[in-house]
């Protein structure tokens, strides 16, 4: 199993209700902002979910 780092790009001001909520379940709060997580289904998902809200590589 990899893992990804995933960084938040763009502002969750003006999203809906469930991108604010996917964004702090991956653990981000900030603007530029990166965490590391295993890649699992679940974050994977999670990660689509907010695709155009993050940059993601893996490591």
């Amino acid at each position: 199993m990899g893992k990804v780092r995933v960084k938040q790009v763009r502002s969750q001001i003006r999203r809906p209700q469930d991108q604010k909520r996917t964004l702090e379940a991956l653990g981000l709060r900030k603007m530029n902002q990166v965490v590391e997580h295993d890649a699992t289904p679940t974050i994977l998902g999670m990660i689509n979910k907010v695709k155009h809200l993050v940059s993601v590589e893996e490591i």
